[in-house]
């Protein structure tokens, strides 16, 4: 989900495959939710600050550690980079 304030902007469902651990769908649902910061209208949006909350100690580590370079962990990294680019300031938050 995606909210501005208190209201539901977006709300995406997506269907991974069983093979997929339970760290690889937080990761997915990140890359997946930076996806959608990407797509929002900026003038729509200010500041221009996006929290991803997650229950995944083990993807916001990994996300910390510049010695990881898991396929999932470098697309965040690198959608993070394109966003902070465009002026977004992107943060995350353990729940």
């Amino acid at each position: 989900m995606i909210f501005k304030g208190r209201d539901i902007i977006t709300i995406k469902k997506f269907k991974l495959e069983d093979r997929c651990s339970n760290n690889q769908a937080e990761q997915v649902a990140i890359r997946k939710a930076l996806e959608e910061i990407e797509l929002l209208d900026k003038e729509s949006v200010t500041p221009l600050t996006a929290i991803i909350y997650t229950d995944s100690m083990v993807s916001l580590d990994a996300l910390c550690n510049p010695n990881i370079h898991a396929f999932l962990i470098e697309d965040i990294r690198r959608k993070i980079a394109n966003l902070e680019r465009n002026n977004w300031s992107i943060k995350f938050s353990w729940v």
